[in-house]
This record gives C-alpha cells, structure tokens and sequence, in this order.
C-alpha cells in the first residue's frame, strides 16, 4: 500500500512537472535561413512562453510568432528580430535601418539590406521585424507588422544539436536611448528658457 501511494504522488508530480513546463516553454526548429548567421536551419530552440505575459517584447529581442496576413497560410511559426515598437516610425535606406530618424548600428545581421523602404509609422500594439538575414527574409520590410496577440514567446535557449549550446543573445541600441535623452535635455532647456 504505501508503494502505491510513492508511486502516485511520483506520477502527480511528474504530471505536474510537465503540465508547467507546456504552460511556460516550447520546443521550435528553424525551418529556413531568414535569421542567419544568428540561427542556423535545423536548430532546435527553447521559447519562453511566459516572458511578455506582463508587458511587450523589446527591441533588439528574437520572437517566435504566428505569422500574419498575408502569411497565415504557413504551417510554421515565425521567427524574426523585434527592430521597431508601436507609434514608432520605420525607414529603410542607404543599408540601414532608421528607427524615429536615428540609424541602428546592427553587427549581428549577415549583410545591410539592400533594398529601400519608405519611412512608416507602426500601429499601436504591433511590432515591426526583421531576419537577420536581410536579403533573404520575409518579414515586415514587405509590407506586414506583427500584432502582439500573434506573439508566441520570447527565445531563450538553443538545445540542439548538442554541440551549438547557447542562450539566445538578444541586443540594446544605445544609439536610440542617446537620442531619447537628447531629445528630453533640449525640450526641458526649452521649457526652462520660456
């Protein structure tokens, strides 16, 4: 009797266990180049399901999410880098990216874009990506955001294969906060000389 009851409480726990890890985390493979050289086809990651329960993801981030019109049709998440925020404006030209008129300094993506994309605002509560591989991507430089009901999770870990190991290196612009606070230090000057 009291093995019965070990083994019960061994299975309950084990149950739990696993229902708690499907809440939080999921098991993706990248299927495609779209985020070379960061990931590789084949590649096996874990995503935090839970990471923008309590708000949005942020720039510079890699998500998992399912893909909008007119790209619902495929049978696969999405994965892409989170590059612009809501109300923000978006311009692509000259190689790089301007995010509210400043250049992102990116040393992550394979090659600069090579094609031009005139300057836009984004919507509220949708994100503008990108691949890393700029010139062989179908991401939001086509014409598409991500609204946030569509986001998965944020990555978190590559598992497999064994020998490519790593947490997912996500990346800041201090180029941005430098002109955030720029723009704060001459408006207070403003409202301080009136």
């Amino acid at each position: 009797m009291k093995i019965l009851r070990e083994v019960g409480i061994t299975v309950l726990i084990a149950v739990a266990v696993f229902s708690l890890l499907r809440l939080t985390v999921q098991s993706y493979t990248v299927v495609m180049s779209s985020m070379e050289p960061t990931f590789q086809q084949g590649e096996a990651i874990m995503v935090s399901k839970v990471a923008y329960r309590s708000s949005g993801p942020e720039r510079g981030q890699v998500i998992i999410f399912n893909p909008p019109p007119p790209n619902e049709e495929s049978p696969y998440p999405f994965i892409k880098r989170v590059i612009g925020l809501p109300s923000e404006t978006v311009e692509i030209k000259d190689g790089n990216v301007f995010i509210n008129g400043t250049a992102l300094v990116e040393e992550y993506i394979m090659a600069p874009p090579s094609y031009t994309m005139p300057a836009r605002e984004l919507p509220e509560n949708e994100y503008f990506v990108l691949g890393d591989n700029r010139n062989n991507s179908s991401d939001s430089h086509t014409g598409w955001t991500v609204p946030r009901d569509n986001i998965i999770g944020k990555a978190w870990f590559v598992y497999w294969p064994p020998s490519k190991w790593r947490v997912v290196k996500h990346y800041t612009y201090p180029e941005l906060n430098g002109a955030g606070q720029q723009e704060m230090m001459v408006s207070h000057s403003l409202e301080g000389a009136t």
